[in-house]
């Protein structure tokens, strides 16, 4: 991928222009109040959480203050120009508001519903699109949620990680948008900036994608669309950027159903599943189906340089599990990859660890208990060691039932700890070429999810992406391979 390259002047000018978006100075909210709790009143919470060090004006009618800071009638009326403006106010208002600005607004993020969902409100939508242009104000929405940015220290949602990352997101659900943070952050996942859409009835997902093709803090893209208005201009973006960075897409209103879904969701027209498909073939966009998907596949490409030389095919498993490795291999066959056996070397140096019975060291690695706390559980690293001094597959899997240790009665040594950090010593001493991914297994009690936090934690420190199960991490796998594929027909 070309993440260093320089920078043209055109794109500067775009990175100038949506900065103020994600990283603004002067922020304004308009629909908070004096008497209850809104999300105009969230928000104001939400820059406080953040850290926010701009200027923040409250906009009501009436009310001198809001939530302690100084309060303004007006956008119109505000002490400086406003760089971006948190609208949640009655649909019908939204129209007046915007004119009010006065070209004094740079965006204007509108929360509020009941514009183009249906077709009795596109009126609504129109005076909208009118009032904002009058009042030379870029519209995101309306129907969204927010834009996430640790950066720029704004968020939509309490907790959010403040700590930046490359991963660039485009929602056009809000509710989506706020499952990608939360779970996302959850998984590992550190984000340079999220912004939800809703009707998008003025920006769009296609600007989005642009700016972020452009940004040098956004490595990876992922998106969430219900339809993309412009077609032909989002095709040629992907054209242009030529795989210089994955973007991932959870397409919703791929069948029949899910287009008429869309269509009151956000008032999207949602294009046939065909079209989608050949888009992926022709620009390397990873199409997944899933939330589940969407999340793996982002962490896959945030943690792994995809390789240029050849597309993933060959793994290697090893962990505790006999069932769940045959059904993984199953799993991972259907993906295009393959579990292929160990060369007569491999199998020999394996041989001569001497484990204990019940091992199986063909690949898929069987090891049980017993053999996973061989060494007090830094068997692991040795494992690795064997099987990369006879061969470099693309990708090593481990995976380790957590319940196996934590709630055992033998409890002599961290075992856990021992197998992830032996393992990733070891892939560090061998070449970087192989994909090293981590499955941490849980049955979900209070006792084994805290000690998986902190085996995801250590392993994420080390570079390494880890996953709840082994079909995820087939999937991952499966997606970069459809990238990688991409990349070695388009050097």
């Amino acid at each position: 991928m070309s993440g260093n390259r320089r920078i043209a002047a055109s794109e500067t000018g775009l990175l100038d222009r949506f900065r103020p978006l994600f990283e603004p100075r002067t922020y304004a909210v308009v629909g908070a109040s004096t008497s209850k709790v809104t999300l105009g009143n969230e928000m104001l919470h939400h820059l406080r959480s953040m850290d926010f060090d701009g200027a923040v004006y409250p906009i009501h009618p009436k009310a001198d203050e809001v939530e302690g800071l100084r309060a303004y009638p007006s956008l119109g009326e505000t002490p400086e120009p406003i760089d971006f403006a948190y609208i949640v106010v009655a649909a019908s208002q939204v129209p007046e508001t915007l004119a009010a600005a006065k070209g004094r607004v740079k965006y204007a993020l509108v929360v509020s519903s009941g514009f183009g969902e249906r077709e009795e409100s596109r009126g609504l939508q129109e005076e909208l699109l009118r009032a904002a242009n009058e009042a030379g104000v870029r519209v995101v929405g309306p129907n969204c949620l927010g834009t996430y940015c640790p950066a720029g220290r704004v968020t939509f949602i309490a907790g959010s990680a403040k700590d930046s990352g490359p991963v660039g997101v485009i929602s056009q659900s809000g509710g989506l948008g706020v499952d990608i943070i939360r779970r996302g952050s959850i998984r590992g996942i550190r984000f340079s900036r999220l912004i939800t859409v809703g009707n998008s009835a003025d920006l769009g997902a296609s600007d989005i994608l642009e700016f972020y093709a452009a940004d040098p803090e956004t490595k990876v893209i992922g998106m969430y669309a219900e339809g993309i208005n412009d077609g032909r201009r989002f095709f040629q973006i992907l054209r242009d950027l030529n795989g210089a960075k994955p973007v991932v897409l959870m397409k919703g209103g791929r069948t029949e159903q899910g287009q008429r879904a869309a269509a009151s969701h956000t008032g999207s027209l949602a294009s046939d599943e065909r079209v989608w498909l050949a888009l992926a073939e022709q620009t390397g966009l990873v199409l997944v189906d899933t939330l589940e998907e969407f999340l793996d596949t982002l962490l896959a490409f945030q943690y792994l340089t995809p390789r240029t030389d050849h597309p993933t095919r060959d793994v290697v498993m090893f962990g505790n599990g006999g069932g769940t490795s045959v059904l993984a291999t199953d799993f991972f066959a259907r993906t295009g990859l393959e579990v292929p056996r160990f060369a007569d070397e491999t199998v020999r140096r394996l041989e001569e660890m001497n484990f204990p019975p019940g091992t199986s060291i063909d690949n898929p690695i069987d090891a049980p208990g017993g053999t996973m706390r061989v060494d007090d559980g830094r068997v692991a690293g040795r494992i690795v060691d064997a099987v990369y001094a006879s061969g470099t597959p693309d990708a090593f899997v481990m995976h380790i039932n957590l319940p196996v240790f934590q709630v055992s009665y033998d409890q002599g040594a961290d075992y856990t700890g021992h197998l992830v950090e032996s393992a990733l010593e070891a892939q560090h001493r061998a070449s970087g070429h192989t994909h090293f991914a981590l499955v941490l297994r849980s049955d979900g009690s209070i006792e084994v999810e805290e000690r998986k936090i902190a085996d995801r934690r250590n392993a994420q420190a080390l570079g390494v992406p880890v996953f709840d199960e082994l079909p995820n991490v087939a999937g991952a796998l499966a997606a970069l391979r459809h990238y990688e594929r991409f990349l070695q027909k388009h050097p």
